[in-house]
């Protein structure tokens, strides 16, 4: 997935009501960029930190920048954007790029199912289990190499794995695909330290059969693809 405009570097002031984020462009020009990004974002919004903007002329909206990289000193990104994941994955999957997934031909996003929610993608092929895959950005690391999910307390992803287990009690294939947003990580663990509720539902939906899936990103300031497995 390549970025629709080139991005553009800049400093940033701070962040505040999660999704505003005041930052200086290299002319010294300060904007307040759009963060697509509902989390505590936990070592990713300290001030002074060098960033990537995705500048837009879309008249409808207010923010005429949006936030979408960190650059890190030691030369690593991270996507800090979680709309990101589902556009690469999408085209992935419809590439057949994800060995797992390979099987199935027809990919729709955005489905309904559960109680109030959708599904990211809904999968299917005739002969096969529907495949349920539910994607989540992980962009926390307190430990070099490490990545890990969740960097909050999520009520919402832990609703979801009890929805996931219950397609899983219906017959259908269930996945919970786990997107390294990070370049400098190759390792993933659930931080279950930071939301105990999310972690024990996830063991009692793996127990039920939910799928777990976790992979990589190949990040730069032109795009970003999926990685390896990890």
């Amino acid at each position: 997935m390549r970025f629709q405009t080139p991005l553009v570097p800049a400093r940033l002031i701070r962040r505040y009501k999660r999704f505003l984020a005041d930052c200086v462009l290299e002319d010294g020009r300060e904007v307040t960029a759009h963060c697509a990004n509902p989390g505590s974002m936990m070592g990713l919004a300290e001030p002074g930190m060098k960033i990537w903007l995705e500048p837009n002329d879309d008249p409808k909206k207010k923010l005429k920048f949006g936030w979408r990289l960190v650059e890190h000193e030691n030369g690593h990104f991270t996507g800090v954007d979680t709309s990101v994941p589902n556009r690469a994955l999408r085209a992935a999957l419809e590439a057949g790029e994800v060995p797992e997934l390979a099987a199935y031909g027809t990919v729709r996003p955005e489905v309904k199912y559960g109680e109030s929610s959708r599904i990211d993608f809904l999968l299917s092929e005739p002969g096969l289990p529907d495949a349920y895959v539910e994607v989540k950005s992980v962009t926390l690391s307190r430990q070099p190499g490490l990545a890990e999910f969740p960097d909050s307390v999520t009520a919402r992803g832990t609703k979801h794995l009890g929805e996931l287990a219950e397609m899983v009690a219906q017959g259908h294939r269930a996945i919970m695909l786990y997107l390294v947003q990070r370049t400098d990580c190759a390792r993933f663990a659930l931080a279950a330290d930071i939301d105990p509720a999310y972690a024990a539902q996830f063991d009692a939906a793996a127990a039920k059969g939910v799928e777990r899936l976790v992979y990589m990103t190949q990040i730069t300031p032109e795009g970003i693809l999926i990685g390896n497995r990890v």
